[in-house]
């Protein structure tokens, strides 16, 4: 595993701060520019691989507005978000009707074995590598015996930093899949989106995990 950029406990928590402040200050046009977006393929990743009865207990780690909260509830799975970003959260919950922990991701307090499935749809590339597995760890313990993961985000050359006030970190699979495996996860698929496109046109790496 390539070795993440190491950041200071106050390092780390400029970067919750910056990159919650950049999604609070552009909430509205996040959600006008996203709201449409069809991730119906990776909602239905998640889902096909659930081996409980439905309807399903499901985390929506980074929900944002709340598009896919909504849908979710529309299917009738008891579904939850969690957000950093205040405002995310607020419009989450008003969007899906659906409950909504606000909560940093380096500061998570999850329930164990809780989630039969965990949604995180472009949301764990903003951790950094070096809590990453710590993060991946919790999530791991949130889902319940034979629970699912799917994660969703923008790869690259396992690099990470700034951009537009965001922190990123971008991994190929193969530093994706010894992220995943050393927290105890088992792929069961991976994909490139959007679909249809030559891979070089395809900037994002999504995955499917079972709780190991």
């Amino acid at each position: 595993m390539n070795s993440p950029v190491k950041l200071t406990v106050q390092e780390l928590g400029e970067v919750a701060d910056r990159t919650l402040a950049y999604y609070n200050q552009r909430a509205d046009d996040f959600f006008a520019g996203t709201r449409d977006h069809d991730v119906r393929q990776n909602r239905e990743a998640l889902l096909q691989f659930i081996e409980a009865a439905a309807p399903f207990t499901l985390l929506d780690f980074g929900c944002g507005p709340g598009r896919d909260l909504k849908v979710f509830r529309q299917q009738g799975h008891l579904a939850v978000g969690l957000e950093g970003a205040a405002r995310f959260a607020e419009m989450a919950r008003s969007y899906s009707g659906c409950e909504v922990w606000q909560q940093d991701f380096l500061t998570l307090d999850l329930p164990a074995r809780h989630f039969d499935g965990v949604f995180a749809n472009a949301s764990l590339f903003h951790v950094p590598g070096q809590a990453l597995p710590r993060v991946l760890a919790e999530l791991h313990s949130t889902l319940k015996p034979k629970g699912v993961l799917f994660s969703s985000n923008p790869r690259g050359n396992n690099d990470e930093g700034w951009s537009r006030e965001r922190y990123g970190a971008y991994h190929d699979l193969t530093n994706w899949r010894r992220y995943m495996t050393a927290a105890g996860f088992v792929e069961l698929l991976h994909f490139y989106r959007p679909p249809g496109l030559p891979i070089e046109q395809q900037p994002w790496l999504a995955s499917v995990w079972r709780k190991g």
